[in-house]
C-alpha cells in the first residue's frame, strides 16, 4: 500500500517590532524558506502587536500559521552581550504565560546558523515600556532572561487571541537578538541603528527559522 501525500506545511509568520529588524530579515537568506511565510512588521508596543498579529492571522491565507516573533531585546544576566541570542521556552506578561515550541531544537539550529554566538533559552517577559535599573533586577529575580515589548503580546495574540482561528493548537516560538545588556546599557531605542553585530546576527538567523519550521511536521514524542 503506498503512503498517502504528505501533510502540507502550514504557513510561517515572522514578527518584529521595528524598520531595521524588518529590513535584516528581508536581507536574509532565502535559501530553503517556506513556500509560504511572511514577515510582517507589527509596529513597537504589546497594542501594536496584539492588533497587526491578530488581523495577519485572520487573513485565509494565514490559517493556521505558525508564528515566530523576532527582533531585538534587552538581556537581564550579567554576562550576556550585544549579539547573543535569546530563545523562549515561554514568554509572560499580565495575562500569564505561553509555551513556546520546538525551543530546544531552535536552539540548536541557530548555533549552527550563527557559530560562535552565545544562545540563551529560558523565559521571556513582555513590557509595554523600556525596562531599566531596579525594574531590570525584579524580572531577573523572578527568573526572566530577557525582555522586550511585543514577543508575549504577539504569541499571546496568536494562541488564545479570538480573530487568530486554531489558536489553541498553533505552533509559537520567540527568538531575540541582546543589543542591550547589564554591562552595555543603552541610552535610547534608536542606538539600536548602531548595533552592527546585533543586526548582523538578526540577518543571518532565517535558515534556523525554517528549520523550526520544517521540525514542526515531525512526530511529536
Amino acid at each position: 500500500m503506498s503512503a498517502g501525500p504528505a501533510a502540507a506545511p502550514p504557513p510561517l509568520l515572522i514578527a518584529c517590532a521595528l524598520r531595521i529588524e524588518r529590513t535584516a530579515l528581508r536581507s536574509g537568506r532565502d535559501r530553503g524558506a517556506p513556500e509560504r511565510y511572511e514577515v510582517l512588521r507589527t509596529g513597537m508596543g504589546p497594542r501594536a502587536a496584539e492588533r497587526a498579529v491578530g488581523r495577519k492571522l485572520a487573513e485565509p491565507a494565514l490559517h493556521g500559521a505558525a508564528v515566530l516573533a523576532t527582533g531585538f531585546c534587552a538581556g537581564l544576566l550579567p554576562g550576556m552581550s550585544p549579539g547573543d541570542l535569546i530563545v523562549a521556552e515561554e514568554t509572560r506578561d499580565p495575562r500569564g504565560t505561553v509555551a513556546c515550541a520546538g525551543s530546544a531544537l531552535l536552539a540548536e539550529a541557530l548555533a549552527r546558523a550563527v557559530p560562535g554566538r552565545t544562545v540563551h533559552l529560558g523565559a521571556l517577559t513582555g513590557s509595554d515600556h523600556v525596562v531599566r535599573g531596579q525594574e531590570r533586577g525584579r524580572l531577573r529575580s523572578e527568573g526572566a532572561i530577557g525582555v522586550d515589548m511585543e514577543s508575549a503580546a504577539t504569541l499571546w495574540t496568536a494562541t488564545r487571541g479570538g480573530s487568530a482561528p486554531g489558536g489553541a493548537d498553533r505552533p509559537v516560538a520567540a527568538v531575540r537578538v541582546i543589543v542591550d545588556a547589564p554591562e552595555h546599557e543603552l541610552v535610547r531605542i534608536g542606538t539600536v541603528r548602531g548595533g552592527i553585530s546585533a543586526f548582523r546576527v538578526l540577518r543571518a538567523v532565517l535558515p534556523a527559522f525554517y528549520d523550526w519550521h520544517r521540525s514542526l511536521l515531525l512526530p511529536r514524542r
